[in-house]
């Protein structure tokens, strides 16, 4: 069964969540020097533009699937178990927490423990159906292939798809504010949960994949800046944001080109360009990345 999650784990970080194979640069963001027609009216984004930055984030899986291969045994401590649904007032908390419970979900699904999944979908299923995104999320069905860890890997996928669709939604029908806070807190809550693995089971390549979020965090800054001014919440994230990428701000990450990958593919020959990144990462400004992630985080869901 495991074989089987972990094939179409592998197409769905391929074509949504690799942030390794993308062509973007250090300090390359996806919205500096956006076109305005991707703007979609004042201060918005277009959906396609969200998705665009949401696909460059490595998923809460995908950093599962890493854990496991560096045999980590499975915690419910890394869990943000303090969210209660039911305590959510706003519209930002909600969808806020709908992200961070997202990464959760991932990573439990990943390990296989189903018996701290049914309480967690009740807690996204309350949180949805508030943001009037219920109806993407079979839970049902969800919670039938639950039971049965021979459909962990239809689970995976249905879980991921729900998401995607309710990011969607949100972005077509003028939320794009609640689409983007979904997207940083899917990416603060895998964050925490790679640094915090990281400090109790130091690993180069978990170390290698926490460097590389200095990229995608300039993107998230930007997505977040649009909607500084709705409020305090929303100017509060953009803060802790900035004061995550305070501590990345000296560390360097550089590509060098690998030996162009030849594959034969419908007749002909598929010529692919690969790359290597290295970063360079003292051990003291990964310590202050582990511990502003974690403060950060935790900060977020402290109220609920």
């Amino acid at each position: 069964m495991k074989r089987r999650v972990k094939v179409i784990l592998v197409f769905i970080v391929l074509a949504l969540f690799s942030c390794r194979n993308s062509e973007k640069k250090p300090d390359a963001s996806l919205l500096h020097g956006t076109d305005p027609a991707s703007l979609s009216g004042a201060g918005g984004l277009s959906s396609r533009t969200i998705s665009e930055i949401s696909k460059n984030i490595s998923s809460p899986v995908e950093i599962a699937n890493l854990l496991q291969t560096m045999k980590v045994p499975f915690s419910s401590d890394y869990l943000a178990t303090s969210i209660d649904a039911g305590k959510l007032s706003t519209s930002f908390d909600k969808a806020l927490s709908l992200g961070i419970l997202g990464a959760d979900l991932g990573y439990i699904i990943m390990y296989e423990k189903t018996g701290a999944y049914v309480d967690l979908l009740a807690s996204i299923n309350k949180i949805a159906e508030a943001l009037n995104v219920g109806e993407f999320f079979d839970f049902k069905t969800m919670e039938r292939l639950s039971t049965d860890n021979s459909n962990l890997d239809s689970l995976l996928f249905l879980s991921l798809n729900s998401y995607d669709k309710a990011d969607d939604y949100l972005s077509d029908n003028s939320q794009d504010q609640l689409a983007s806070l979904m997207i940083i807190g899917v990416w603060i809550e895998g964050q925490y949960l790679a640094t915090q693995v990281m400090r109790q089971y130091p690993d180069n390549m978990l170390r290698e994949r926490i460097g590389e979020q200095k990229i995608i965090l300039n993107d998230l800054i930007e997505l977040a800046t649009l909607h500084c001014e709705r409020g305090n919440e929303y100017s509060e994230l953009c803060g802790y944001l900035h004061e995550i990428n305070d501590k990345y701000r000296d560390i360097r990450i550089t590509y060098t080109k690998s030996d162009p990958v030849r594959k034969e593919k419908d007749g002909g020959l598929s010529v692919t360009q690969t790359e290597t990144s290295i970063v360079e990462m003292t051990d003291r400004q990964l310590e202050d990345i582990i511990e502003i992630s974690g403060i950060i985080r935790n900060k977020l869901i402290a109220n609920n």
